[in-house]
C-alpha cells in the first residue's frame, strides 16, 4: 500500500506534470465503489474537472488532492494498489518490464485527463482492486482539511512538522494503552505512516512494537519521536526511491521474508524475525529492539497469575473512518471462528484477487529493475 513517502512522491510529479495547466479533456470511468463509496459520481467528477485549470496538489498522510480554479476540488486514496500515471513520466516508486505497464490509455483506469500546452499532459487514475477513493469537496483550497475525511485524521509527520512535537507524541502515547505499532498505524493518531514505515521507526528507535504505548520511558519517547521524523522526512526527500535509502535501514533487508534459501539477516548478520502486531505482520530485529515493558500477547503485571494471551487490536490503516480509541482495544472474540477472521491480516489479504483482475501483484517501494 502506498505510505506517505510514496503519495508524496504522486504529489510531486502532479506538481511537475500538471499544475498551471487547464484540463481540457476529462474521461471517468463509473464505479460505484471508488467513487460512489464516498458520495461522487463518475460523472460528477468529469463535469466537475473538465475545462478547469489546476492551480495546486496538497498531501495529509496518505490522502493527496488536486486544487482546481474554482471548487469543488478532488481528494483521492490509492487504498492497497491505487496509482496515478502520468504519460512519459516515470511516476512509479518500483518498475517492471511488463508491456502493459507501457500502454495507454492504461488497464483499470477510473479516470483519465489531458491538459493543453506544449507539450500536453495525460494521466490516469488507476485501481485493479477498486480500494481506491475518489471524492469532490466543494470549499475554498485553503479549507480542504477542514473538511471530511482529512478532518479526522491525525496530523501529517512531514507537513505538520510543528504540531508533531516530542510534547505531543508523549502526551498521544500515554493516553492509550495498546501495542506501539499498533497506535502508529491508526491513521486517526498519525497520518501517513503504514506497515513499512512504521518497522523502519521503531527499529531506528530501538522500540518493540509489541510493547505498550504507555510504557514508554522519556527516552525511548524521544528516541521514537527523533526516528519518526528521520524515516519520514529522509523517504519523501528521495520520493519513495530505495534504491537511495541508507544501506542500513531495515526496509533494504526485510524483503527475503518467505524466499527460499535466503535467510532475512542485516549485513552484520543480525536475524530479522517477523511476527503479527496491530493485524500487520511486522519486521523486527529482536537484538536491537528489546522488550523493556509489558506488551501485548503478555499478561498484565496486576492481572494475577493466570497466563491468558491477549490478540493484538487489528488497525485499519487507510479506511474512510479512522479508528476510535475504544475500537482499537483488544476485544474477546465471542468464538475461535470469529477469532481467526480477526486477526487476519492484510498482508493475507491482498494476495486475493479483485473483482476486476484475476491476479495480483504484491507492491512495495523497491524500486525493481
Amino acid at each position: 500500500m502506498p505510505e506517505l513517502a510514496e503519495v508524496s512522491r504522486i504529489v510531486h510529479f502532479i506538481r511537475h506534470h500538471l499544475v498551471g495547466k487547464t484540463l481540457t479533456k476529462v474521461s471517468a470511468q463509473h464505479d460505484d465503489i471508488v467513487y460512489g463509496k464516498v458520495g461522487t459520481t463518475a460523472a460528477e467528477f468529469q463535469k466537475a474537472m473538465e475545462g478547469k485549470k489546476v492551480v495546486g496538489a496538497g498531501q495529509q498522510g496518505k490522502y493527496f488532492w488536486i486544487t482546481m480554479s474554482t471548487p469543488p476540488h478532488a481528494v483521492m486514496h490509492f487504498g492497497m494498489a491505487g496509482w496515478l500515471k502520468i504519460r512519459d513520466a516515470d511516476t512509479y516508486y518500483y518498475r517492471t518490464d511488463k508491456p502493459e505497464d507501457k500502454e495507454w490509455p492504461p488497464k483499470y483506469w477510473k479516470f483519465l485527463v489531458e491538459t493543453d500546452g506544449d507539450p500536453k499532459a495525460e494521466a490516469a487514475f488507476v485501481d485493479p482492486r477498486r480500494l481506491a477513493r475518489i471524492r469532490l469537496v466543494d470549499c475554498p483550497a485553503e479549507e480542504i482539511r477542514k473538511h471530511s475525511p482529512l478532518k479526522e485524521n491525525g496530523p501529517d509527520p512531514v507537513a505538520d512538522k510543528d504540531t508533531v512535537t516530542e510534547e505531543w507524541l508523549a502526551k498521544k502515547l500515554r493516553s492509550k494503552k495498546v501495542p506501539v505499532k499498533a497506535l502508529l498505524l491508526d491513521q486517526a493518531n498519525i497520518s501517513g505512516i503504514g506497515n513499512w514505515m512504521g518497522d523502519e521507526i521503531l527499529y531506528h528507535a530501538k522500540i518493540h512494537p509489541e510493547q505498550y504505548s504507555n510504557t514508554l520511558n522519556d527516552d525511548q519517547i524521544k528516541g521514537l519521536h527523533t526516528a519518526m521524523h528521520y524515516v519520514c522526512s529522509t523517504s519523501v526527500e528521495m520520493l519513495a526511491d530505495s534504491e537511495r535509502f541508507p544501506e542500513h535501514w531495515l526496509f533494504k533487508h526485510r524483503w527475503s521474508k518467505g524466499k527460499k534459501n535466503v535467510p532475512s539477516v542485516l549485513p552484520n548478520g543480525e536475524k530479522i524475525t517477523f511476527l503479527t502486531v496491530g493485524g500487520r505482520t511486522s519486521a523486527v530485529v529482536p537484538s536491537v529492539q528489546k522488550k523493556t515493558g509489558p506488551v501485548a500477547k503478555e499478561v498484565d503485571s496486576d492481572s494475577g497469575s493466570n497466563s491468558k494471551r491477549k490478540r493484538d487490536p487489528v488497525v485499519k490503516e487507510e479506511d474512510e473512518a479512522p479508528v476510535s480509541e475504544d475500537e482499537s482495544k483488544p476485544r474477546k472474540a465471542s468464538s475461535k471462528r470469529e477469532n481467526k477472521k480477526a486477526i487476519k491480516t492484510e498482508d493475507e489479504e491482498e494476495t486475493k484477487p479483485s473483482e476486476s483482475t484475476t491476479t495480483t501483484r504484491r507492491r512495495s517501494t523497491r524500486v525493481r529493475k
